[in-house]
């Protein structure tokens, strides 16, 4: 594949690159010149294609599949990837992605997460050469929606050891048996990553699954109050037939899992911040329109301070989520580094879209208003890829030398 330093279009006059007013300190202002016209158009994309749709989406609680043309043929998808990558991109810029697409829809940016970061994260990972090639365009492309099966009923933060699907060896073929949940996408992916355990050595490993395999079943997980967009499933696998050709060839234990939540957890943390932005900018806007005591809300003291502690919890947050992924394209960052920035940005964004909703005072509750969406949408962000408890003890044991998980 033939690689540019440049974006496949540049930006218009209408996409000119600017630096977000609710990035204080001007962060955005390290990416080089290539980065920032990406971000620019996918930007002006997302304005004029997503956010008209979010709402009433996330009201209704379906995923708007009508974006999916138009988002994949963003600069988005498959950019760490050599098979993928338009042109040459850190690790921050992947950041600022995350950003992005949450400080419009914490759902959208899930659903880039799941697809980009979770199942091509794992074949980019723990596939082979061959896999990769075979897999990895048609996800980048939207060809193929992909999904990522690790959590289940009675597994979540100890799936490490708590993993009870099982793979068991049948000639050339695995037979697999168990059960996945919250399962982002898998109610209209087309293949399932699924991570289950050997029965012969007790090893985890992983399988791309074609959701219309005999025996795999996935029903929509109804009634959610967070991230209303994101099509969550419980899945079934009974008796499912996956031949090995469709077993991940590099993912031999868990360890090979970790390394794919690894690279998502940082961008999590930037999606994060992006949920916060979003919920700030609307509280600002409507604090500059909304007039009472004769003039505008915004000029009254405690709503500026509310605005302020705000905007100071976003850009710390974007400090950090900039030096982590900067140890990554370095090669410095480990497993506390990401995890400290996820368990961060994360409580910082539960204080900020709250603050954000007591601005608006009853049109906080409103979805008219967004400030509702992303005040419900942080809750789910707050608790997955790991929950702000397990990333302390994670940061806890590089601090001290000391191990506290039970």
């Amino acid at each position: 594949m033939t690689l540019t330093s440049e974006p496949a279009a540049a930006a218009s006059d209408a996409t000119a690159f600017s630096t977000l007013r609710s990035d204080f300190y001007g962060f955005e202002d390290l990416l080089p010149e290539h980065e920032k016209t990406a971000l620019a158009g996918l930007r002006s994309y997302l304005a004029a294609e997503v956010k008209p749709v979010v709402n009433g989406a996330w009201e209704k609680a379906e995923f708007p599949r009508e974006i999916l043309p138009g988002l994949h043929r963003q600069p988005v998808f498959g950019m760490q990837w050599d098979e993928t990558k338009t042109f040459e991109n850190s690790a921050v810029y992947r950041g600022w992605v995350a950003l992005e697409l949450a400080r419009v829809d914490a759902s959208v940016a899930t659903y880039v997460g799941v697809q980009n970061g979770l199942a091509m994260g794992a074949i980019g990972v723990a596939g082979s050469p061959e896999q990769r090639a075979e897999w990895l365009p048609q996800l980048a492309s939207g060809e193929l929606i992909g999904a990522f099966g690790l959590t289940e009923p009675l597994s979540g933060s100890d799936s490490a050891q708590g993993l009870r699907t099982v793979a068991r060896r049948d000639g050339d073929d695995w037979i697999l048996d168990g059960a996945k949940r919250w399962i982002g996408n898998a109610t209209f992916s087309d293949v399932t990553v699924i991570w289950a355990r050997k029965a012969d050595d007790g090893q985890v490993t992983g399988f791309i699954v074609p959701n219309d395999t005999p025996g795999f079943t996935a029903t929509k997980i109804e009634n959610k109050q967070s991230l209303r967009i994101v099509q969550n499933a419980d899945i079934v696998l009974e008796g499912v037939r996956v031949p090995e050709r469709l077993r991940l060839q590099n993912a031999n234990t868990f360890r090979d899992t970790a390394a794919v939540l690894r690279l998502t957890r940082a961008e999590v943390a930037w999606a994060a911040v992006g949920n916060s932005i979003g919920a700030y900018e609307a509280a600002l806007r409507y604090a500059t329109e909304r007039q009472q005591f004769g003039k505008p809300i915004a000029a009254h003291q405690l709503v500026q301070d509310l605005l302020a502690k705000s905007i100071g919890n976003i850009t710390a947050s974007i400090a950090m989520v900039t030096r982590v992924s900067q140890m990554l394209d370095h090669g410095t960052q480990r497993d506390e580094h990401a995890a400290l920035a996820k368990a961060y940005a994360t409580a910082r964004m539960r204080e900020t879209v709250a603050w954000a909703r007591e601005a608006m005072g009853g049109n906080g509750i409103v979805l008219d208003y967004d400030v509702a969406r992303h005040f419900a949408d942080a809750e789910a962000l707050y608790s997955y890829e790991g929950t702000r408890e397990m990333n302390t003890l994670i940061v806890g044991k590089a601090i001290t030398g000391q191990s506290a998980f039970v």
